[in-house]
């Protein structure tokens, strides 16, 4: 598998709404970001499970040929405690990259949408303390809402 360049257009609009255009080129060179997008691929299928349980098996049934060890023990703990490491950065790395891809989806739905307040667009790169008065605002916006149902639903003739 070749890496490939991609060239992404970016279309900004100012306030008159007329589009600006730039251009830029991004390198397929990211080597963890692939590799760790084909492991969780195929890490994540039902033969690797599989394959995980066959393991297990194996070693359990090879218990009475080594006595039950310590050794025998420690071959299977060392091996789920290295494999249980290297998979923490591999979900990571997955989770950041489908994270990044649903923010940018959500941001381009944002700038779609004429009412949207454009404000929201990385919104995900405010502080806590920002974040927090974001929620109280839209947490009085759904009060303010949830009252008018409430009287529209009181007034309304039975």
């Amino acid at each position: 598998m070749r890496a490939a360049k991609v060239t992404v257009k970016v279309v900004e609009e100012s306030a008159e709404k007329a589009p600006i255009a730039s251009s830029t080129i991004v390198p397929g060179s990211d080597r963890f970001g692939k590799f760790a997008a084909r492991s969780s691929h195929y890490l994540g299928s039902r033969w690797s499970f599989v394959a995980a349980i066959g393991v297990i098996v194996c070693w359990g049934i090879t218990g009475p040929i080594f006595h039950y060890s310590d050794t025998w023990q420690l071959v299977i703990n060392t091996g789920t405690t290295i494999v249980t490491f290297l998979m923490v950065f591999l979900i990571q790395n997955t989770q950041n990259r489908d994270a990044r891809a649903i923010h940018l989806k959500l941001n381009e739905l944002i700038h779609a949408v004429d009412k949207a307040k454009n404000q929201m667009i990385d919104v995900e790169n405010l502080s806590d303390l920002e974040l927090e008065e974001l929620a109280k605002t839209y947490e009085k916006i759904r009060m303010s809402a949830q009252d008018r149902l409430l009287a529209n639903s009181n007034a309304s003739p039975r």
